[in-house]
């Protein structure tokens, strides 16, 4: 496959699934990319874990490296970091077209936004759980992305979290036409349903699609949702 980069922006304001690749199969992630890609996702989401900032150690720069050449997906990449600052020149080398990072690591949120936009790649800002909107309302604004996790990020696998849905409903009300709103966490056909109408458009999947028989068709299955 040409190593031809996805020119998708985000945008485009349309409902869309993630697919997770931390619930693909490792010793075939070529073709779990590929199969995905086929079936029409846009966007592959990337969950680097440090083992510090999470409880968990997940993939990093060498992985991401090996998988762009395979991909024009746009690599939709999860910063699960506590220093994102230190490390968000690597990724944007290997081939992340968006870093996101967590609003709960950082104390200055602008330095980090403006840091990754001169890198030449987008910029999302994520909320824990039990972190209020209002802790990134003033940047909002700076950002391409909104990303809010309705499970403790860590570990694939989780039940969601209700309340995330009242929390999704208050931040899509701060964010313009151009602005992402992507929620992570428990996604399936059952709960979408809430998550989608309450304002979230790009809904990342792990078990619920690479975790089944027919990952395009679970894909297929959580849009039709709306």
């Amino acid at each position: 496959m040409s190593n031809e980069r996805s020119n998708w922006r985000l945008a485009e304001p349309r409902l869309r699934v993630a697919p997770s690749l931390l619930a693909a199969d490792f010793s075939r992630l070529a073709e779990d990319i590929a199969r995905v890609e086929a079936g029409g996702a846009e966007i592959l989401h990337l969950d680097v874990m440090d083992g510090h900032f999470v409880p968990n150690i997940s993939f990093g720069v060498p992985v991401i490296e090996k998988i762009r050449p395979v991909s024009k997906l746009f690599f939709d990449t999860h910063l699960m970091l506590s220093d994102p600052l230190k490390y968000a020149e690597a990724f944007a080398k290997a081939g992340a077209d968006l870093l996101t990072f967590h609003i709960e690591a950082i104390e200055e949120p602008r330095r980090v936004i403006a840091h990754i936009r001169n890198l030449g790649v987008q910029v999302g800002i994520t909320l824990n759980p039990s972190t209020p909107v209002t802790a990134i309302a003033e940047v909002i604004p700076e950002v391409d992305l909104v990303l809010i996790m309705s499970v403790w990020p860590g570990f694939g696998g989780q039940r969601f979290i209700e309340s995330s849905v009242t929390k999704i409903a208050e931040c899509r009300e701060l964010l313009e036409p151009w602005q992402r709103l992507e929620v992570d966490g428990g996604i399936d056909p059952k709960t979408s349903q809430a998550v989608i109408a309450a304002g979230a458009d790009t809904l990342v999947a792990g078990q619920a699609v690479f975790g089944r028989p027919d990952p395009v068709a679970a894909m297929e299955e959580i849009l039709h949702q709306a």
